[in-house]
């Protein structure tokens, strides 16, 4: 899909409601509860396809603060409503999953304003901002024009494909959605547009056999180096922004045996779905004349590698005009907490509303932070990380209307 454009009014930041500003200043009081939060979550281990025991601790924390419908749907996303009258319906979510495999150690060190841990900031730090904002709706008894539903979902990251908020948007919710927030992260920007991703893993098989024995024959594990090195070289646009890498490889049995299989899982991404599209059919090129070049090498062997594609997940491209509605009413709730947004392109849960024609945004949950994704993973909520919660309240508040 291509840029969604500007359209309808501009909701104002009901900066001057007195509820509205009731909760904004709760929030820097209950900040250590905040932090507090985002450590209990995060020393929940919750890797791939297995969040649940942090899915059922969230809407525990949900149920705490006066949301005793709080739910675990079918897929198990959680769900908190808080329902005001007939105007919008604003979706506020963070993500429940992390990237790291099951067995990481997930202790979070406390060292004054700093955590340091794996998923501190990617994504505990959306969830207790998420939390907040549940929390100081409630007890300053702000009732929406419309719906707010606070959500902890599934699968953001890359293995998950954003299942989570595929199924919400498409199913739960399919057609009752009017604006879609994700917190993710750390900082004070504004993810508005869509990188989208190609993520496959590539098998390359063989009959193997034994090292001495059967040595003459094409092997997988050489083929997939030799496509590797070749997808390593490639050359990609600055502009439009495309990546690539070989995450993850794996393959063999033993030391003293040609491998019967070796595989690859590779990660492209683009703002453009042109030069996405191009890489892809560049990646599907070095891997074919890779396995070409490892039959050339062993030409008295009878043997032929066999290559498979498994797609891991496909994201689209797309954005929003910094001057929609819901950018404009970001970019404005940011710069009344002292914040100075930037509009970005991330690839995020809000890609799923953007390709939908959704209105949905990704903003960053305030303090600073460093090392997503790895082990050195930190949060820093410094003096003031309670203006990241502000932020968000006034953005909901604004887009779902207050009464």
């Amino acid at each position: 899909p291509g840029l969604l454009a500007a359209q309808g009014a501009v909701p104002a930041i009901p900066t001057s409601n007195p509820s509205v500003r009731a909760a904004m200043e709760r929030l820097p009081a209950i900040n250590a509860w905040i932090l507090d939060r985002q450590v209990a979550l995060c020393q929940i281990p919750a890797p791939p396809f297995k969040e649940a025991a942090r899915a059922a601790a969230y809407r525990r924390e949900l149920v705490a603060i006066g949301y005793p419908d709080a739910r675990t749907d079918s897929l198990g996303n959680v769900i908190a409503e808080l329902r005001g009258g007939n105007g919008p319906t604003v979706m506020i979510a963070g993500h429940l999953d992390t990237v790291f495999p099951e067995g990481t150690a997930v202790a979070v060190k406390r060292n004054g304003t700093r955590m340091d841990g794996p998923g501190i900031g990617d994504d505990c730090r959306g969830l207790a901002v998420v939390l907040a904002v549940a929390r100081v709706f409630k007890e300053a008894k702000i009732t929406p024009s419309g719906r707010v539903l606070f959500v902890g979902n599934l699968g953001e990251e890359g293995p998950g494909n954003s299942r989570g908020a595929h199924w919400l948007l498409e199913r739960e919710f399919k057609g009752r959605i009017d604006y879609f927030i994700s917190v993710d992260g750390t900082g004070s920007d504004i993810t508005t547009r869509a990188v989208g991703s190609h993520r496959y893993t590539i098998t390359v098989s063989g009959p193997g056999g034994h090292s001495y024995g059967a040595f003459g024959m094409p092997n997988p594990v050489h083929a997939l180096g030799r496509a590797i090195a070749r997808i390593s070289d490639l050359t990609v646009p600055a502009t439009p922004r495309t990546t690539f890498s070989v995450g993850v490889i794996r393959g063999g049995t033993s030391v003293n045996s040609i491998a019967m299989k070796a595989q690859m899982d590779i990660d492209m991404r683009s703002e453009s779905s042109e030069a996405l599209a191009d890489l892809d059919r560049r990646v599907h090129a070095a891997v074919s004349a890779s396995i070409d070049n490892e039959h050339k090498r062993w030409p008295d062997s009878k043997v032929r590698l066999q290559v498979r594609y498994d797609t891991i997940g496909i994201r689209a491209t797309g954005g929003q005009s910094d001057d929609a509605p819901i950018v404009r009413v970001a970019m404005a709730a940011g710069k009344a907490v002292g914040f100075a947004p930037r509009t970005n392109a991330s690839s995020t849960d809000a890609n799923v509303p953007i390709a939908l024609g959704i209105p949905g945004i990704t903003i960053d949950g305030g303090g600073l932070g460093d090392g997503a994704h790895s082990l050195g993973e930190w949060y820093d909520d410094g003096p003031s990380g309670w203006k990241g919660p502000q932020w968000a309240l006034l953005i909901v508040a604004a887009l779902a209307g207050v009464k």
